[in-house]
């Protein structure tokens, strides 16, 4: 009965306080928290020697990348090096540059080319009838024009200019009769103006015959620029008591709809929703009531009529010019409506254009050209092309690339070189200062070893090919040597390299693009055995990422484990501190009954 009466007390005593047994040690005073550390720490041991096997791992497929990446660009430097037609590559150059310059493409005939250049080709051009704007004052006389708006080629400035040395002060609200009579009150009446509507001019006269001086360099009014008058009537001559505008004023508005654009002929649409007109076959539409007369020009200039567009505003006309030079002409239709008409276009004059005229080699036969770009249709040149720039002799020279040959063998050494250095770098030993020895990424790698040795014999093959003088059969017959202390190559003599592009071109084409023995086939054909789709590189990285992949997983595994373990030590003590715990609250209890007497 006691011990029931015991244990049912414990009982309550351990409901009734409610440590966090969780917290490492309460009870017991053990620290196993650290303790189930320490044994994950160890459990987790393998792991540091798998990250240190997938960092290597990781430093390899770099280095394998950039090696990857070093022979891509030394294949890409043999694309040129195996194609025999590279060989015949070919620069030209002009004589005299400032008669025409030349180029040319692979395969044209080695030599030399006489032009004489006596006609140079020009686009033939349709010049509309002038004055097709209207006058700036067509009916009521000048004082019904108001210069800021009327009709001249640059927009009225308001402010003063200067006749004789006096101020005349204008504004855009002014009649042009408004500025008249200003003239004549600044100069007492010693200089008048009038408008000429037949000639759509204005007209100064000096009272007693004397020059009239216009402008100083405190006008701020652009009128008398505007209105094309000058101290020398515009032709150098000094004015004698009259001056008259250079040309006609009235000018056609080409951003306004064309119902506005101050044309002597208005626009119409022909009684149809829109007007439409043909230039060299191919049809425009506008509608005069909301097209301007630019947006027109835009598009021509933008069809495929072959001409440009363009308004003469010095001689107040349009011009059609052809975009291609030559003795051909332009067509023009007014359709429907009046534009070609209206504007001069459809009775205007074509220029004609000319041809290029020229001899070749000193013969006496003419030959032509539509352009001024001649190449082999008129010439029968293959490949090359001259440019003229004016008449007149020049030779052009055509001679093999040399240069641009000779700069592709030596970037392809170049490349090798590149290669075979970090190949090396990365399987170097280094020494410290203390004495520690520090191996490189790839070194005692086998697939690079193999890479560096293949390529070096590769590039040092020497195979008989058929055809050839045997002048050239191997880099060293180019002045390229190595020091036999590195897989690298050097020019050591730059003279043979050139003396032998010059006088053994075809040897050095066999030894680089011969289809079976040539260096850069052989080469070639190495790399891609390498870096191809099932080349040793991509199987070499394929086996390194599976391996990387595999201790990832090996690494995943044992941390799921350590976290099994973990949980299972961690319920374990817990269980302990539990056990612990309730022994502790019973012996506090058995020590309290005793000390009272209650038991």
């Amino acid at each position: 009965m006691a011990t029931s009466t015991l244990l049912g007390i414990g009982t309550m005593a351990q409901k009734n306080s409610s440590p966090n047994l969780a917290i490492s040690g309460l009870a017991s005073g053990m620290d196993w928290a650290t303790i189930v550390t320490e044994l994950a720490t160890a459990e987790r041991a393998p792991e540091t020697q798998w990250q240190t096997q997938q960092t290597a791992i990781t430093a390899q497929n770099t280095a394998y990348s950039t090696i990857s990446a070093d022979l891509n660009t030394l294949q890409l430097d043999t694309d040129n090096l195996v194609d025999p037609s590279f060989f015949d590559s070919v620069t030209a150059a002009s004589s005299d540059t400032s008669v025409a310059s030349a180029s040319v493409s692979s395969g044209t005939p080695i030599g030399d080319y006489a032009f004489n250049i006596s006609q140079l080709a020009t686009a033939a051009q349709l010049n509309g009838t002038t004055h097709v704007a209207q006058v700036l004052d067509p009916s009521d006389g000048p004082g019904s024009v108001t210069i800021g708006s009327a009709g001249f080629s640059t927009p009225i400035t308001a402010g003063t200019f200067t006749v004789n040395g006096a101020r005349v002060t204008i504004a855009t609200t002014d009649s042009l009769q408004d500025v008249f009579d200003a003239i004549a009150t600044a100069t007492g009446n010693k200089v008048t103006a009038s408008y000429d509507a037949n000639a759509d001019k204005i007209n100064l006269t000096s009272s007693d015959g004397s020059p009239i001086t216009l402008g100083s360099s405190t006008d701020t009014s652009n009128f008398l620029q505007v209105a094309q008058l000058y101290n020398d009537n515009g032709d150098g001559t000094e004015n004698t008591g009259a001056i008259s505008s250079t040309t006609a004023l009235g000018h056609v508005n080409l951003e306004a709809d064309m119902t506005s654009a101050d044309l002597a002929m208005p626009i119409t649409n022909g009684g149809s929703s829109n007007g439409a007109f043909e230039i060299n076959g191919v049809s425009f539409s506008y509608n005069a009531d909301t097209d301007s007369i630019q947006d027109i020009l835009n598009n021509i200039n933008q069809s495929a009529a072959g001409v440009s567009a363009a308004y003469d505003p010095i001689n107040n006309r349009f011009l059609l010019t052809n975009t291609n030079t030559g003795d051909v002409g332009i067509s023009t239709k007014d359709v429907t409506g009046n534009f070609l008409a209206a504007t001069g276009l459809a009775s205007g004059t074509l220029t004609h254009g000319e041809n290029l005229v020229y001899t070749l080699n000193g013969g006496t036969q003419p030959i032509i050209s539509q352009s001024n770009t001649i190449d082999s249709s008129s010439s029968g040149i293959i490949g090359l092309s001259v440019a003229a720039a004016t008449t007149g002799l020049t030779t052009v020279t055509v001679k093999p690339d040399t240069t641009t040959i000779s700069n592709a063998i030596q970037q392809f050494v170049t490349d090798y070189n590149t290669l075979q250095t970090y190949m090396n770098s990365q399987q170097a030993v280094t020494t410290g200062a203390n004495g520690a020895v520090t191996p490189g990424t790839l070194t005692g790698d086998q697939t690079t070893t193999n890479i560096a040795s293949s390529l070096r014999s590769v590039m040092a093959s020497v195979e008989n090919i058929p055809g050839t003088s045997g002048a050239v059969t191997q880099l060293a017959d180019l002045g390229f040597s190595s020091d036999g202390s590195d897989n690298n190559i050097s020019l050591s003599d730059s003279n043979t390299l050139s003396s032998m592009l010059t006088g053994n071109l075809s040897d050095v084409q066999a030894l680089f693009s011969d289809p079976k023995n040539g260096l850069a086939k052989l080469v070639s054909n190495y790399i891609t055995t390498v870096i191809g789709t099932n080349g040793t590189l991509p199987s070499r990285t394929s086996d390194l990422n599976t391996q990387s992949t595999d201790i990832t997983t090996q690494i995943s595994n044992l941390e799921s484990k350590i976290t099994s373990d973990t949980n299972q030590w961690d319920s374990e003590f817990q269980n302990m501190e539990t056990a612990e715990s309730q022994t502790n609250q019973e012996l506090t209890y058995l020590s309290q009954g005793v000390s009272s007497g209650s038991l």
